[in-house]
């Protein structure tokens, strides 16, 4: 079984598409993409907002990438791009 974390946002007023993206970019490089248990990422835009999906091997990796998120540059960059009163975090687990 692995966890599936599904995040819905929105951007802060005045952040365009084309900066988020970049930034996006640069915290999966940078930070997401090293972190252990990572199985899988998207980023996603739809009507309303957008939604990032991770797949982790755990629910540990995932608490522990939350952990490491709040003091690496790249992480901190990306989320200082986003209305956090409109951040919804859900968690699944896969049930293959």
């Amino acid at each position: 079984m692995a966890l599936i974390e599904l995040t819905t946002f929105r951007l802060l007023d005045g952040v365009d598409d084309e900066t988020f993206l970049e930034v996006d970019e640069r915290a999966r490089t940078a930070f997401l993409y090293h972190r252990h248990g990572l199985l899988r990422a998207s980023t996603a835009r739809g009507e309303g907002g957008w939604a990032t999906l991770v797949l982790w091997y755990s629910e540990a990796d995932a608490d522990a990438a939350a952990a490491a998120a709040a003091d690496h540059p790249a992480a901190a960059a990306l989320a200082a791009l986003v209305d956090d009163s409109s951040r919804r975090r859900q968690r699944f687990t896969t049930l293959d």
